[in-house]
């Protein structure tokens, strides 16, 4: 476009300083006759001949470069307009120069991220829905069932009802941990701990539940290890959780090993193994997704979704493997310092 500024600026000046010369000054010829006349009559049309083919050069480029630019940028333009509404299925094709082809890239992965977490929002409330509607229900029949007389309000079934309270009471909980996590407002509050006393603590907390069921639950914590400036509770809760679904899932006379050892890469590293069915392929990629569980769960499914949120806000990491014989196996490691590693 400045090329074709410059070369109108060019042809302009050529026009005028040719009319100028060849008009107003015409140069007297070598003798008498029509030549300098004839000179000064012809000399003004080939300035203007190139003025006017620039001007038709310059309007084919602007024409061009308007098709070339104006329709992508009003693609682009319409899509951001339907994302802002809400239409997350919007898709641009991309063309035009390689900038406006990145942007329309990048408005089309937008979308889809955008669909993604409508949908998990939506899947999400009707989870919760399903999670409350259960306890509620038992509370609400069991109440009117002691209120027509239909069962007595004696300690065995006022008993009952208390425990679908605390039931419901620890769902909430979850959920208040899992909206903390999402805003990014979880407060962690690390002192120095040792894994130690980690593992022990959780190993105590679910020995008369491991004794309940006949599974065997044993601890195995490296020497050597250093303390851990964690938040106690919260780690505590993570071990709390693998500790309880594996003790779901290992049938009696199974064994439940709580580990705690150095990492590669400097960290330290808390292992949960169980000799259940272990993860099926399909599971490995959904499980620590929320309200995912296998069909013969009784949690809630949420506990490893927690778990996984409160590693990753010590800045940690968490996996979970099958082993080659069976038995689940899930890890998690944290950094010496918090923020480190």
């Amino acid at each position: 476009m400045v090329a074709l500024l410059v070369g109108l600026g060019i042809a302009v000046g050529a026009a005028v300083h040719g009319w100028h010369w060849t008009g107003r000054h015409p140069q007297p010829g070598p003798g008498p006759g029509p030549g300098p006349a004839a000179g000064a009559r012809r000399g003004p049309w080939w300035p203007l001949a190139m003025v006017a083919l620039v001007l038709v050069i310059g309007g084919v480029a602007t024409r061009r470069a308007y098709h070339r630019l104006g329709g992508p940028v009003g693609d682009l333009l319409g899509a951001a307009e339907r994302l802002g509404q809400g239409d997350y299925a919007v898709r641009v094709t991309p063309a035009g120069p390689r900038e406006l082809q990145s942007l329309a890239t990048t408005i089309n992965q937008v979308a889809v991220r955008l669909a993604a977490t409508e949908e998990q929002r939506r899947r999400f409330l009707a989870d919760v829905t399903h999670e409350l509607r259960t306890p509620l229900a038992v509370l609400q029949s069991g109440i009117e069932a002691q209120i027509d007389g239909i069962h007595p309000p004696d300690e065995r079934h006022l008993a009952s009802l208390l425990e679908e309270t605390q039931v419901l009471g620890r769902l909430v909980d979850d959920l208040h941990t899992l909206a903390l996590a999402d805003a990014g407002r979880l407060t962690l509050h690390p002192e120095p701990t040792h894994p130690s006393a980690l593992v022990a603590d959780a190993v105590e907390g679910h020995a008369a539940l491991a004794a309940r069921k006949g599974v065997r639950l044993e601890a195995t914590v490296a020497e050597g290890l250093p303390e851990l400036d964690v938040d106690p509770t919260r780690i505590g809760q993570v071990l709390a959780n693998l500790l309880s679904n594996a003790l779901r899932h290992t049938p009696q006379g199974g064994v439940v090993t709580v580990a705690a050892a150095p990492a590669p890469d400097g960290r330290v590293r808390f292992t949960v193994v169980d000799s259940g069915p272990g993860f099926t392929a399909d599971q490995l990629t959904t499980v620590f997704e929320r309200f995912t569980r296998s069909a013969d769960s009784q949690g809630s499914g949420l506990g490893l979704s927690i778990a996984r949120d409160l590693v990753v806000a010590h800045g940690g990491s968490i996996s979970a493997a099958t082993g080659a014989e069976g038995g689940a196996t899930i890890g998690f490691t944290v950094p010496v310092e918090k923020g480190t590693g």
